[in-house]
């Protein structure tokens, strides 16, 4: 997870804003995080979950539980934006040498159903791509998803194939790069892998 960085644009009134806040009654990063120590798979809910009530571990709940903290709480969206209201858990996230902004969906559907994720989305395409998932059918290597990029740019990823739409008009479909299919596949395995070993599914 990458966090806002305090020389960024704005960064003051972030910090100002991220200092006022707290989850209250949304526990939605509880359903969409892994948890291992817990055995939770991700897209899963906790057995921890009281609703509206919190987390029935509260105090000694997992440490990646403690110093997680999706944008909302970094102070990077509005008051009104908080997941729960907009359907979405949104991060600042790490892919390679760059930084993506992920929205996952609290619920399939939630992205297209919300207009509040899509004016996010909209403030950060020109800047940098923006990956749009759900927490359905997590174990599956190929389960659609789909990726925001400048000028209207969009594609809608299944497996090793993607459909280019350029302001929801279809483009064109093509297959994922080579570099793009290698870095699936290696993906894939080192997934594989982490669940024979700790028994959780990864998003």
């Amino acid at each position: 997870m990458a966090t806002l960085r305090r020389d960024s644009e704005g960064s003051d009134d972030r910090v100002r804003r991220a200092a006022g806040r707290s989850c209250g009654t949304c526990s939605h990063c509880c359903t969409v995080l892994r948890v291992d120590e817990l055995a939770k798979s991700a897209g899963r809910d906790c057995v921890h979950q009281r609703g509206r009530a919190g987390c029935g571990i509260y105090e000694t709940r997992p440490s990646i539980c403690r110093g997680y903290k999706c944008l909302w709480l970094q102070g990077g969206l509005g008051d009104d934006e908080r997941p729960d209201a907009t359907g979405g858990i949104v991060d600042l996230e790490t892919r390679g040498t760059g930084v993506q902004l992920g929205i996952r969906e609290i619920r399939p559907g939630a992205y297209d159903a919300s207009p509040a994720l899509q004016a996010i989305a909209r403030r950060y395409r020109e800047e940098m791509p923006v990956r749009i998932s759900d927490t359905e059918d997590i174990m599956n290597p190929d389960r659609p998803f789909r990726v925001l990029l400048a000028s209207g740019i969009e594609h809608r990823v299944q497996g090793e194939w993607s459909e280019v739409y350029r302001d929801g008009v279809f483009v064109e479909r093509r297959r994922l790069g080579w570099a793009e299919r290698w870095a699936r596949r290696l993906g894939i395995a080192w997934r594989a892998r982490t669940l024979r070993l700790s028994g959780t599914a990864e998003e």
